[in-house]
């Protein structure tokens, strides 16, 4: 973790099989502070927006069922970013809570500097790997970004492994050395300079920047949550010589998997048992990215896009070089959810009470070059969620016009989605819900019996029609967007408007929450670096 304005360090600590989080741990109940520092986690030193004065920011956890309450303290104060901010609880539902959903004009306006706001939510049923980070325009590119876990007393899966605490958490994530708005303005695709795990890593011009170390202890099993938490990239994951059996994906329990390399898109997370039964030496940990700024950064020459898997009592020093060959890739469709695994719905193509196919598009040359079914996603000024609470009735009311799609109430949807191969494979992200994958990438026939469940999920390539199902049980607007930023803010997003007529009685939001709007219309009204609401 790389340090910028101080902030304690937080961390969870496992007894037995049952993980404890530690005394002092942030959450449920803390206050965040949102500040910009100096950081250099690849050895180049750049100005960013850090969640507790660290990249990644502090881990942030609790018990399946605890009631959290976050205030989060906006100090940004760079003008060269945006100073104001939100908080997206990644993967968690928030069940009559769409208010504390954190996307901003979605479901909320953005908390502005100087202000703060608590997000107090519910985790009943909810357990597993989850993350937080920034959710305007493009922000979390510059830092605000961290695990959020959710450990369960009664973890089906604690047999398998001995040791899961904030040790066997590990992060990927990808990072640029201009602030985001500068890495739109250099020409082309926005691509990362460099790829971190557990906020360190090389870039190809300085390969002698300090690597993670994740040690185990010879003859122990480690739960290891696996998070992409990158704007950009996938990555092709393996620690040398060692097996991964996948036990979670994105906080749903799955049927155990073994594998010896996955792919994991943007937003991502695993849960997997290494067991730590080799030799007494040092491994690499690689994440080989899809995407770089530059073709050097593409391997792990010089240690790029690696950390050190250490065994205690291995010598202090980097492994000898090894390349780790896999026989046994994941493949999602081979992923099996390990409780109430039936996708809603009938077990048919089209078997549910509304089906809807999005046709993903990109016009070179515009200002937001992506679109779904012919419309370019633009936020409105008035988050959605104000629009319901406001009087708004029926969805072909709600703004932005040709963006939002109704749902009904209690009803099954299947949603297919075709790839673009612009700028694919898409990782796609539904708030508010976690979805039945019926027909991954590479999937030529839909499983209605044991899908995945998860929250985001590749639309892959070529002649892929990725198929997921989900039951309306969440009143409330929920962006359904691609995970990788810049496509979103380039406007690759849709919001479902979910029983619209019930929401109003359903998510009631507090006065803080209604004061967000004016607040932010009166900074804007001020700055002349935030003159118009960001994409």
């Amino acid at each position: 973790m790389v340090k910028g304005n101080s902030y304690a360090a937080v961390a969870v600590l496992a007894l037995s099989t049952i993980a404890q989080p530690a005394l002092g741990a942030i959450g449920p109940v803390t206050d965040l502070s949102i500040v910009n520092g100096p950081v250099s986690p690849d050895g180049i030193p750049r100005d960013a927006v850090l969640a507790g004065g660290t990249f990644p920011g502090p881990v942030i956890s609790g018990y399946m069922g605890d009631n959290f309450k976050i205030n989060v303290k906006d100090e940004l104060h760079n003008t060269t970013m945006l100073t104001g901010t939100s908080i997206h609880w990644h993967g968690l539902l928030q069940h009559t809570t769409n208010w504390a959903d954190g996307a901003s004009f979605i479901n909320q306006c953005p908390i502005t500097s100087g202000n703060c706001f608590e997000y107090d939510f519910d985790t009943t049923g909810i357990s597993g790997t989850y993350w937080y980070h920034s959710h305007l325009s493009n922000q979390y590119c510059d830092g605000l970004r961290g695990p959020l876990v959710l450990y369960d007393k009664h973890d089906p899966h604690a047999h398998l492994y001995d040791v899961d605490d904030d040790s066997t958490i590990i992060t990927l994530a990808d990072w640029y050395h201009l602030a985001s708005p500068f890495v739109l303005t250099r020409g082309g695709p926005p691509r990362a300079d460099s790829n971190l795990i557990n906020g360190a890593g090389r870039w190809f011009g300085n390969p002698t920047a300090e690597l993670a170390v994740i040690k185990v202890t010879h003859g122990k099993r480690y739960r290891f949550r696996l998070i992409n938490i990158a704007c950009d990239p996938n990555y092709n994951f393996t620690i040398a010589g060692h097996s991964m059996t996948i036990i979670e994906a994105d906080g749903q329990n799955s049927e155990p998997l073994v594998v010896d390399e996955l792919q994991i898109f943007v937003a991502q997370r695993y849960s997997f048992v290494l067991e730590a039964n080799q030799a007494v030496d040092n491994y690499w940990i690689r994440a080989l990215p899809d995407t770089m700024a530059d073709n050097r950064s593409l391997g792990y020459a010089d240690g790029i896009n690696s950390a050190i898997l250490r065994y205690e009592g291995a010598p202090e020093e980097e492994p000898c070089e090894q390349e780790a060959k896999s026989s046994n890739p994941l493949h999602e469709y081979n992923l099996r959810s390990l409780t109430d695994p039936a996708a809603p719905g009938e077990p048919y193509v089209g078997g549910v009470d509304y089906a809807l196919n999005l046709v993903l598009g990109f016009s070179n040359g515009s200002k937001s070059p992506f679109n779904i079914n012919g419309v370019p996603f633009q936020s409105p000024s008035v988050p959605v969620l104000l629009q319901i609470l406001s009087g708004a009735r029926k969805a072909q009311d709600l703004l932005p016009a040709g963006s939002v799609y109704g749902l009904p109430r209690n009803a099954t949807i299947e949603v297919t989605i075709p790839p673009l191969s612009v700028g694919g494979p898409h990782p796609f992200h539904l708030h508010g819900h976690a979805f039945s994958v019926v027909r991954s990438s590479g999937q030529a026939t839909p499983n209605y019996v044991n899908p995945i469940k998860r929250d985001v999920v590749s639309t892959g390539f070529g002649n892929d029609n990725v198929t997921i199902r989900f039951r309306t049980d969440n009143p409330g607007p929920w962006l359904l967007h691609c995970h990788i930023d810049w496509h979103l803010s380039g406007g690759l997003a849709i919001v479902f408007a979910e029983d619209v007529r019930d929401t109003s009685f359903v998510d009631v939001a507090p006065k803080e929450w209604y004061d967000l709007c004016p607040e932010y219309e009166a900074s804007i009204a001020n700055s002349s670096t935030q003159s118009q609401p960001p994409p």
